[in-house]
């Protein structure tokens, strides 16, 4: 890795994935770390804990060595160190307020639902499978709300791409989203086949089960969790 290199920790399938897609996006080079297993007491585990006490991915070391953690915090971070990947709109832009809200209501509220349902024993002792339920029925209501927010635009902000795409699109294919969500299909539609990142990372299926996905294509380059349309450094948003 060389002094401008970004140091992502993660696994294939995971968060992390997120992150990943933004560092793509933004055309910047990384090392992917691929921790699978981190979950579980282990190797992967200690390296991780070694960065984040919290064991949790997506942990980002930063090129002066910083480590970054909460994928809504890297998100502005790469934003504001990369304006022209198109990840959050600029300061005075008319969709700022609605970017902030909707970012930090995806990682607080949907976000969870995964976190809880995915592992319902860790949570709680008895039925577990009622909370993993449970999960799945709350996203469905999020999906709902985040329905009646978004407008005629192909992107959850509109005319403008940005990082929310990134989540609803990783999401819609790591869940049941809810009956009868046209917006969010059609913002789903415009992430699979808009941006570079996201385009090949659906076309390939990184990203929608926790296993790397076979390699062998001449078409792509494998590249930590996903595999992306080469070259990774030319990931300008496709309009």
């Amino acid at each position: 890795m060389s002094e401008a290199d970004y140091r992502l920790y993660g696994a294939p399938g995971w968060g992390s994935v997120l992150t990943e897609a933004m560092l793509v996006q933004c055309g910047v080079p990384f090392v992917f770390e691929d921790v699978e297993g981190f979950d579980a007491p282990g190797e992967a585990r200690q390296r991780l804990l070694a960065l984040n006490p919290l064991g949790q991915i997506p942990t980002l070391v930063l090129p002066d060595g910083t480590v970054m953690t909460e994928s809504a915090a890297i998100a502005l971070l790469l934003a504001e160190r990369h304006p022209d990947a198109g990840l959050a709109p600029p300061p005075d832009a008319p969709e700022r307020p609605a970017f902030l809200r909707l970012l930090v209501w995806l990682v607080a509220n949907v976000y969870p639902t995964f976190t809880y349902g995915d592992y319902p024993e860790r949570w709680v002792m008895e039925a577990p499978e009622t909370l993993g339920a449970a999960m799945v029925e709350q996203r469905k209501t999020l999906w709902l709300w985040l329905e009646s927010q978004l407008g005629d635009g192909p992107w959850v902000l509109g005319e403008r791409f940005s990082a929310l795409d990134l989540y609803v699109g990783r999401w819609c294919t790591g869940g049941p989203a809810a009956p009868g969500s046209r917006n969010i299909a059609r913002s789903c539609r415009a992430w699979r086949g808009g941006c570079r990142p996201c385009r090949t990372w659906h076309r390939s299926g990184a990203g929608t089960s926790r296993r790397r996905p076979e390699a062998g294509s001449t078409e792509f380059i494998q590249h930590g969790g996903g595999r992306w349309a080469a070259p990774v450094q030319q990931s300008a948003l496709v309009t």
